[in-house]
């Protein structure tokens, strides 16, 4: 294995992965926040974690290094001075408008264990945790909220904050208030944890780059091509940012794809209509098939970024660009409408492969499951009542960052 961030592709075995186990952030979930922190339901705590923790032992099993957000983020964190940095980055990041209150909150997480001030930072802070006089008008008007900093339930979705993507990483500029700061435990990361990232380590992304951009929209189809979703959550300027970055470099990639979805909830990011199962299989959502409009970017002898566009269906897409003679794509719910629709909003398509013809699914989309044992796919199958609360599959719940090349 290659050390360090290697991951040229959606299907190469995988060795490492980035995961974070659900903790007390789910419970700071009630229906009077669910817009504002992007939830339609509540997971119950402990069902969720032993959930996730059956997918990470699946993973293990499969010899699959899991590392964790939280351990990551306080190695990190081990010198005072990175640490008080962080804090003052993370406060002004939470949308405070008391200085009262940020030097209130500095102060109560600069008296903590790293973990422990790392723990809090995900699971938010409560006006009933300290206590801050302030006379802002803005706090008095969000006087019947409670919390100070927002809990951060979508870090279980650890694909969306960064994509580790050839040898190098993307740390995004994530699209909603609610997950922004997401992004900034992965920059801590990046920056001052050289287990996760060593000495020459490209980034292709920063936090704060001006437009968002997400890594559910990011899929490696091969050593030289990445695919990205123009979806509800990535923007054409941040994808063109990337593209000049990675592109320009000596990565080894030589184009981008740009698939144009439908900018919905429910085609949130292109990972979850579409993503990579074997050398020439892929699960779709049945209505990406086509006609599909695509954005192509090279970059020319100039150095100039040449672009260009065609209107295909994705199967002669996937054939013309991975140069195959045929693809199998693969259906959630095969041909049955309505086991292709519930099992869509279950993430049915949102498969996460660990090598070439093996996927973690959620064990509740079992007729996808079954056609995928027929397809000759090895479907892992994980538990999923509770997990799935998030609308997010195992591809949205693990952050790839080492595999072999294939």
């Amino acid at each position: 294995m290659k050390p360090g961030i290697n991951n040229f592709s959606e299907i190469g075995k995988l060795n490492k992965v980035l995961l974070h186990r659900l903790g007390s952030e789910v419970e700071g979930l009630v229906p009077g926040n669910f817009e504002r922190l992007l939830f339609d339901d509540i997971p119950y705590l402990k069902v969720a974690q032993h959930e996730h923790d059956r997918f990470a032992d699946v993973l293990r099993e499969n010899g699959v290094e899991v590392i964790y957000y939280v351990d990551e983020t306080v190695k990190a964190l081990s010198d005072r001075n990175v640490r008080t940095q962080f804090v003052k980055e993370f406060i002004e990041e939470s949308n405070i408008y008391s200085q009262a209150v940020k030097e209130g909150l500095e102060e109560y997480l600069m008296d903590m264990t790293v973990r422990e001030m790392v723990e809090k930072c995900i699971a938010g802070v409560k006006k009933s945790e300290i206590e801050v006089k302030t006379n802002s008008l803005a706090e008095y008007i969000a006087s019947g909220y409670p919390y100070y900093m927002d809990p951060m339930p979508n870090l279980y979705f650890t694909r969306d904050p960064g994509a580790c993507v050839g040898g190098g990483l993307n740390i995004h500029h994530m699209c909603t208030v609610a997950r922004r700061r997401e992004s900034l435990l992965l920059k801590y990361m990046f920056l001052y944890n050289k287990n996760f990232a060593p000495e020459g380590t490209f980034q292709w992304y920063d936090y704060y780059d001006a437009e968002s951009i997400e890594g559910g929209d990011v899929l490696v189809l091969s050593p030289e091509i990445v695919a990205i979703g123009l979806s509800q959550r990535t923007t054409v300027a941040g994808i063109e940012h990337f593209a000049r970055n990675i592109l320009g470099s000596e990565s080894g990639f030589k184009k981008i794809l740009v698939f144009d979805i439908p900018k919905s909830r429910a085609f949130m990011h292109l990972d979850t209509v579409f993503t990579m199962v074997d050398f020439d299989k892929f699960t779709i959502h049945p209505e990406i098939e086509g006609p599909l409009q695509l954005f192509e970017i090279t970059l020319g002898a100039d150095g100039e970024a040449h672009f260009a566009s065609m209107t295909d269906s994705l199967e002669n897409i996937l054939k013309k660009e991975l140069g195959l003679p045929a693809v199998d794509l693969i259906r959630c719910g095969g041909n049955d409408l309505q086991a292709a629709q519930r099992e869509q909003w279950n993430d049915g398509s949102n498969t996460l492969c660990i090598a070439p013809g093996t996927v973690v699914t959620y064990e509740r989309n079992y007729v996808t499951n079954d056609i995928l044992d027929h397809k000759g796919i090895n479907v892992l199958a994980i538990p999923s009542s509770e997990l799935s609360r998030g609308r997010g599959g195992p591809r949205c719940m693990s952050c790839p960052v080492n595999r072999d090349a294939l």
